[in-house]
């Protein structure tokens, strides 16, 4: 297979890269940016990786911007890294063979919401904030919440999930439609509004999770929902994490609709209440929501109470006032920031696996324990209703013990979640970061069906190369 092409050679005068330039200058003007801070930007990554910035930066405002954009990179075969807002965990957005970025961050409007049939169009620079504030006067919302206000296209390309994933689901059951530019530069529709289809192969699902290595989402159909007639939200401290995920497993299986159920653990207990000024029992913690009729989520509470007292949890206290849920929910959402103040001066990672709900106590009490006798500090914090999980070392990047510890631990925990019939990574993807769990995972054959895709649809590797599969 072709390697894409590195312009990056340090020289001005780079043929290759001069002439691209240009070509991208008389297509966008000023929308094409070359400086140093915007090019570290775009290579930003919140993991411990390298920063490997692109070449050249732009700012299509149209689907038929990105596609000349794209058609010019491959005549070339330079590579192009879609960009949204940067919210990734894993390396996806670092160019590790230079390249030309693409920020879709102004292809941000609703295109159209069709309100009768629950669901709108949306470009893919648009955040899942702010489209829930134009959809607000509709009576609807889009409910997939990953915490961060995420570009639509991003959580499309990580097949993002969230809070709200245990009721609503994650992307791949919320995106009904896509407009793709592929590799050659070429504008592909896949799917249509209608609810279900048996006309063809999925390529929706295909590009759901496909981090921008098979082509560039411009535009998205999305499945949308009614704002409930009312939302409870609740707190239920545990004496152990054994016993409060013994309680989450009971209220899947007993049915309970409950549309959020998040654990944290004692040590993000307590950056939380010092970050977010609370004062939550510092003991393992479940979140919850529940939406419905108003007689509904009371007794969706009630029944959750008496299942949270059955282990020993409780007592469960729950809110319907919104600026009581929406604190409650900032707080668990800014549990990243809270952390980093429990070491200042750490570096904050952020690893996410995921296990079937019935291995989930004895992978977060295994991974407990190997954070202690690793010695590090890393709270815990999960989706826990869908056996998601997350855990954030707080590594000293001057201390190379330390991060061999912590490399160490981050290997163990991958594998231990592969070896319980999970997943590496529940939501935040594979980018670089993961690469090397893929062949555990899925197995050699799954591993060169992925490759024999990628090198059908990208033959010269030109889109985000060096993520998911080495093609």
């Amino acid at each position: 297979m072709t390697v894409a092409t590195s312009i990056r050679t340090g020289r001005a005068d780079d043929p290759t890269l001069a002439a691209l330039q240009a070509e991208l200058t008389g297509l966008l003007g000023d929308r094409v940016v070359t400086s140093l801070a915007v090019r570290e930007q775009h290579g930003h990554t919140t993991t411990w990786l390298a920063n490997q910035p692109p070449d050249i930066v732009t700012f299509p405002e149209t689907t038929a911007e990105v596609a000349a954009i794209v058609a010019a990179c491959a005549r070339r075969k330079v590579p192009v890294i879609p960009f949204g807002t940067g919210t990734s965990l894993e390396g996806h957005l670092n160019a590790p063979h230079g390249g030309v970025s693409v920020d879709v961050s102004r292809m941000n409007r609703v295109v159209a919401v069709h309100a009768e049939d629950l669901d709108c169009v949306v470009q893919p620079g648009i955040t899942r904030k702010t489209l829930n504030e134009q959809l607000r006067d509709t009576g609807l919302f889009f409910p997939i919440d990953p915490g961060a206000d995420a570009s639509l296209g991003g959580m499309v390309s990580t097949r993002a999930s969230g809070t709200n994933a245990v009721r609503y689901g994650t992307m791949k059951d919320n995106v009904l439609a896509l407009t793709v530019v592929t590799p050659r530069g070429e504008i592909v529709r896949t799917g249509s509004r209608a609810k279900k289809s048996a006309a063809g192969y999925d390529l929706t699902r295909l590009f759901v999770g496909a981090e921008g290595t098979l082509g560039i989402v411009t535009e998205i159909t999305l499945r949308l929902h009614g704002i409930p007639e009312a939302i409870a939200a609740g707190i239920c401290p545990f004496p152990s994490l054994k016993a409060a995920c013994e309680a989450v497993i009971l209220t899947i299986q007993t049915g309970l609709p409950v549309a959020r159920i998040e654990l944290l653990d004692e040590i993000q207990v307590k950056a939380v209440n010092a970050y977010s000024k609370l004062s939550l029992p510092v003991s393992p913690l479940l979140l919850l929501e529940f939406h419905g009729t108003e007689a509904g989520v009371s007794e969706q509470s009630r029944r959750f109470g008496e299942i949270a007292a059955d282990h020993g949890g409780g007592p469960f206290e729950w809110a319907t006032k919104p600026e009581d849920r929406s604190r409650l929910w900032q707080a668990r959402h800014d549990v990243y920031w809270a952390s980093l103040g429990l070491r200042p001066g750490a570096r904050g990672l952020a690893s996410d696996v995921c296990v079937p709900i019935s291995r989930l106590a004895e992978c977060l009490e295994e991974t407990k324990r190997d954070i202690e006798e690793s010695g590090l500090v890393a709270p815990i914090v999960g989706h826990v209703g869908d056996g998601n999980f997350h855990a954030g070392p707080l590594v000293m990047m001057d201390d190379p013990d330390e991060i061999a510890r912590c490399e160490g631990f981050l290997h163990r925990l991958a594998e231990r979640a592969i070896a319980m019939e999970g997943t590496c990574t529940g939501e935040h993807g594979v980018g670089q970061g993961k690469m090397k769990y893929l062949k555990a995972e899925h197995g050699e054959a799954a591993l060169d069906l992925m490759r024999l895709l990628k090198r059908s649809m990208d033959p010269d590797n030109i889109m985000n190369p060096g993520k998911i599969v080495a093609a």
